[in-house]
């Protein structure tokens, strides 16, 4: 007999008895279906990504302190930006308890000679100014605030008109096609075709000049490029297969809009957004530099930045403050949208 046949021949007389087995139970197969990492929603991904972004971490900060104190200008404000004192015109930077020129109310004189000009301008020992006055003798640190808050309001205004009329206009141009798509996108060719800056100086030849004369203005044409990325991200997505499936069930199209297409093209939306607010204070910065953005006495940081260049030569703090707060504002925006934009969708990255 062969060594398979012996081999059969044993298998047949074993035994097995319930001794040998074990009884699965519920508590031994819990991890096998265990999740090791948690479940995270779209947001909660985002963010986790742009958490591991430093730059756009820290541009998120700066632009939180920004607004905070911006917005709580008329609460913090040392001086009211208004308020002309004559006799303390021109004078430079005063903190408190630091001795450096510059930044202790002292100027120079010929180029050489420093001296405190707080003193020689009768000003009270107890009054000071952390970023000096400009010609008018307004505290400029109050009139950066309030500056700064003007523009913002501007700028968040027209981020505002950029979502309600570009999302709306690019979802119906994207969903419908055909020929409705083929005229709205004609109209949006021909006003994209005017440059911008015309548009805005006939609008506000037209408007009174002001905070809603500049917001209409850059609502005009503001929106067009926001329409159009949703329009083509409208004719990309509607073909998929979870919005055929919502058509044939019957869903109307208000409904897939709102549940399927906005809520997939929200992270496109949001960059572009924030994309759209730094260009808003820069052209707001722009128009209010050339004379015609917000009149006198009210600030922004383009009026700031227009009165001071004018005394650069003599006065520099005057525009270097409002400068750098422009600045800070643009680098930080555009920063957090880079961020954001590789949060959303890591492989626009590549």
């Amino acid at each position: 007999m062969s060594t398979h046949d012996n081999q059969l021949s044993s298998n047949e007389h074993t035994k097995f008895s319930p001794d040998m087995f074990e009884q699965v139970t519920a508590s031994s197969t819990e991890d096998n279906e265990k999740i090791s990492a948690p479940s995270l929603s779209f947001l909660q991904d985002s963010w986790r990504r742009l958490k591991k972004n430093k730059a756009a971490v820290i541009s998120l900060g700066i632009l939180a302190v920004i607004i905070v104190l911006a917005f709580s200008a008329p609460l913090i404000a040392p001086h009211n930006p208004y308020t002309q004192t004559s006799g303390h015109i021109s004078l430079p930077p005063k903190i408190p308890g630091i001795n450096i020129n510059g930044l202790n109310g002292t100027t120079k004189a010929g180029g050489t000679e420093v001296f405190d000009k707080y003193a020689q301008m009768g000003v009270d020992e107890d009054t000071y100014y952390l970023l000096g006055t400009d010609s008018l003798g307004r505290d400029l640190l109050s009139r950066i605030l309030y500056g700064t808050r003007v523009s913002l309001i501007i700028a968040f205004a027209a981020a505002l008109f950029d979502l309600t009329i570009g999302v709306t206009y690019g979802l119906i141009s994207g969903w419908l096609g055909g020929r409705i798509d083929n005229i709205m996108q004609r109209i949006l060719e021909i006003l994209s075709g005017v440059p911008n800056l015309v548009v805005v100086i006939l609008t506000l030849l037209v408007l009174k000049p002001g905070i809603t004369s500049i917001i209409i203005a850059l609502a005009i044409t503001g929106w067009i490029p926001m329409a159009r990325i949703v329009r083509a991200q409208t004719l990309k997505l509607r073909n998929q297969e979870y919005i055929l499936a919502a058509q044939t069930l019957g869903e109307s199209s208000i409904k897939i809009a709102v549940k399927h297409l906005i809520s997939n093209l929200s992270g496109v939306i949001i960059i572009q957004t924030m994309f759209s607010i730094p260009s808003a204070i820069f052209f707001e910065a722009f128009l209010s530099f050339i004379g015609i953005g917000i009149p006198a006495p009210f600030a922004s940081l383009g009026t700031l930045i227009n009165d001071g260049y004018k005394t650069f030569q003599f006065i520099p703090h005057l525009m270097w403050y409002p400068a750098g707060v422009l600045c800070v504002l643009m680098i930080s925006f555009n920063l957090l949208a880079d961020g954001l934009r590789d949060a959303f969708d890591p492989k626009m990255k590549d």
